[in-house]
This record gives structure tokens, sequence and C-alpha cells, in this order.
């Protein structure tokens, strides 16, 4: 997939499968590719939902979850200088940012939120919900 072209959302918005796409596919190899994309969710937090649901698939993958796990690599392609990034000489200073939208959301009134906790230059936790 190194001569793949890259494309902007981490998962398809819709898919349509055939019969043929229902077809399994080796496990083993399934779960090596989605188990090196686990690692990357350390540094690249926007692909950590489309990784999950290539997760739920261990089990028994089919062709369509393949093609799904292609997708996310065809994403990467387009954004391999995007990340965190973690840097050996740093500072122990320990910093927080938090923001929030209360009540954002107009159908649902839910809030919606995210903060990052950096120690030094680097990001040792996250979260957005």
């Amino acid at each position: 997939m190194i001569e793949c072209t890259h494309i902007n959302t981490p998962m398809a918005l819709k898919s349509i499968i055939t019969p043929s796409d229902e077809q399994s596919i080796d496990p083993t190899r399934y779960r090596q590719l989605v188990g090196s994309l686990q690692y990357l969710t350390f540094t690249r937090p926007n692909i950590v939902h489309a990784v999950t649901k290539a997760c739920q698939h261990f089990q028994a993958p089919t062709k369509n979850d393949l093609r799904a796990v292609k997708h996310i690599l065809r994403y990467l392609k387009g954004i391999i200088e995007h990340g965190i990034r973690f840097f050996k000489q740093s500072s122990l200073r320990l910093t927080g940012f938090y923001d929030a939208d209360w009540v954002g959301c107009t159908n649902t009134r839910r809030s919606t939120y995210g903060y990052c906790i950096f120690l030094g230059a680097n990001c040792i936790s996250w979260s957005s919900k």
C-alpha cells in the first residue's frame, strides 16, 4: 500500500456490501495489521475510533473488514507528517488544557469536552467526548 492514493477520512461513511465481501479471510494476518494500527493510536488519536471498530472483527474477519482497514491505511498515507510527537529532552513541567461546550449539541442537548495533559512538550494523556 506504499503507492496507494490518500483519502481524507479514516472511515468510510457508507459501504456497499456484496455477498463476496462476506467471505472470510485469514484472521492471523488481519490481527497483525490491526494490532500494528493500535500502536499508532498513541500518536494519532484521530484514528482511534476507526481502529476500535476494526478490532471488533478479530474473531472472524471478512473481506469487507479488510477493506475498512485498508481505508485507514490510505488515510494515514495522507497525514504521514501529522501526529503527536515525543521528545527525549523535555522539562518535567506538568501542564493541562481543558475545553468544554456545555449542552452544545442542539439536537441531543449533550455536552462535548476534551483535555490534554503535557509533561514538558510531550502529551501524556488526552480524552475527548
